[in-house]
């Protein structure tokens, strides 16, 4: 099993395109370009994705199933703040506001209102911007939905990466605060992840489908979004407004590509990407 513990090495990484070795990652790796933006790295493993028909909340969605990810990524500590996205969209020639958060002027909030057509953008920049500190065939991207929800399990298999009951002092949800706060103000999960349930929903790459039951090696989704009308982008994580079963690790939640309420930020990955361009 993965211990985020005795991964690489400890200290925040200074390496460089030319120093970093892809057969040994350091544990942790900023993003000068994005307010040194941190992120954790995360091991290959196998997984139970999905919920147990006797998880309170469960939806039909959630189908449990064997995911193993042959490869490792880093992910973000936290999710992307208004400095961190500000400092990548700032003279973007898109016609996107550098701004665009309901509660402006918080830099350490999490940005929302940003749809996920918004964060292709900021990807775009944010991997022109740092294309010198950039290992060969690596980029930032959204992380997959199957990674995603491996990071926030962290090796746990309970409802919530602490357990299966929640309360105000675990997570920013239900309107405890009534607005997103500052990231970090919880305790992190086992791999060190901080507010992976509640604050805001989050972005990741997948179009929204039904899961098969059968085992699965570094899925992406379903090719476009078949599943209910129209094509629909997944969430994940739940937010200040969210109930609290929509917190879980399992959950699942859906939005068009250029949806941007105030409940919706994101979380960078940064990963080998295979030669076919593909996550």
């Amino acid at each position: 099993k993965y211990d985020a513990d005795n991964s690489s090495n400890n200290t925040l990484s200074t390496i460089t395109s030319d120093t970093f070795d892809p057969s040994n990652p350091p544990k942790s790796w900023s993003v000068p370009s994005a307010s040194n933006l941190e992120m954790i790295w995360v091991e290959p493993g196998t997984f139970t994705m999905g919920s147990p028909t006797s998880e309170a909340g469960r939806n039909s969605s959630e189908t449990q199933h064997q995911v193993t990810l042959t490869r490792g990524f880093y992910l973000g500590k936290y999710e992307v703040t208004q400095a961190q996205y500000e400092a990548v969209m700032s003279g973007n020639s898109d016609g996107l506001s550098a701004t665009p958060s309901n509660w402006s002027n918080n830099p350490n909030r999490p940005v929302e209102k940003v749809s996920w057509n918004d964060i292709q953008v900021f990807l775009t920049r944010l991997n022109a911007k740092e294309s010198s500190n950039l290992p060969t065939g690596w980029s930032y991207v959204l992380p997959t939905e199957a990674q995603w929800e491996y990071a926030c399990r962290a090796g746990t298999t309970t409802a919530y990466s602490w357990g299966n009951t929640i309360s105000s002092t675990n997570a920013n949800y239900s309107y405890n605060i009534g607005e997103t706060q500052d990231v970090g103000q919880y305790s992190p999960n086992p791999w060190g992840f901080y507010d992976m349930h509640g604050n805001v929903l989050e972005w990741v790459a997948d179009w929204y489908g039904r899961y098969d039951s059968y085992a699965v090696t570094d899925p992406t989704g379903p090719a476009s979004g078949p599943y209910l009308v129209g094509s629909y982008r997944v969430l994940r994580g739940g937010s200040w407004g969210s109930v609290g079963a929509n917190l879980r690790s399992a959950k699942r939640n859906h939005d068009t590509p250029g949806a941007r309420p105030n409940s919706i930020g994101f979380r960078v990955g940064f990963q080998a990407v295979k030669p076919d361009g593909a996550n």
